[in-house]
């Protein structure tokens, strides 16, 4: 079955289902778990999004992680491998329909891990380009209701230009502080 590409209103339940869910993953982790970030839509309030809540965990080893995929299934997830990104783990709970998405990465996988905390900053910080980004997804979602690869296709031009315009509005932060 095809997943069902829906977008919604911001549900101010989301950070609440994120916590839920951090829990249950620092306790498979445990001291392989270095530190848990809500990314996605659903991490920036007021974004519609679809109804998945993206995970990312940073581990010292996905060695470890690996080990642990019988527990990550006895807790809903799909244990996907790198899933087409080198050095992460990706996993997914709720078949088609999912509800969670984890993506783990190795400390030390800096690009990747900046790249996902550096956009989710910059869309709380810039209301105006959030917006831009929910009425894309909008948009695609009906257009792509049950083509979930058009609309990842629909949205990756405006994703990398936000990418870009993140990491660089991260990097001016850093230097005036200095």
């Amino acid at each position: 079955m095809a997943q069902h590409v829906i977008v919604t209103e911001y549900n101010p339940l989301w950070p609440q289902l994120y916590r839920q869910e951090a829990e249950q993953i620092r306790a498979i982790l445990r001291d392989n778990c270095v530190a848990i970030h809500h990314i996605g839509s659903t991490a920036v309030v007021g974004l519609c999004a679809k109804p998945v809540i993206d995970i990312m965990p940073v581990v010292v080893s996905l060695a470890r992680v690996d080990a642990q995929k019988k527990a990550f299934e006895a807790i809903g997830y799909e244990v996907l491998g790198e899933f087409g990104i080198a050095g992460r783990r990706y996993l997914r709970k709720g078949g088609d329909e999912r509800t969670h998405q984890l993506h783990i990465f190795e400390q030390g996988a800096d690009e990747q891990i900046e790249r996902h905390l550096a956009l989710r900053d910059y869309l709380r910080a810039h209301p105006q380009d959030a917006a831009v980004y929910g009425r894309l997804k909008r948009q695609l979602a009906q257009q792509f209701p049950w083509d979930i690869e058009s609309y990842c296709d629909g949205k990756d031009d405006l994703v990398r230009k936000l990418e870009q315009a993140a990491l660089q509005w991260r990097r001016n932060k850093e230097q005036s502080a200095l």
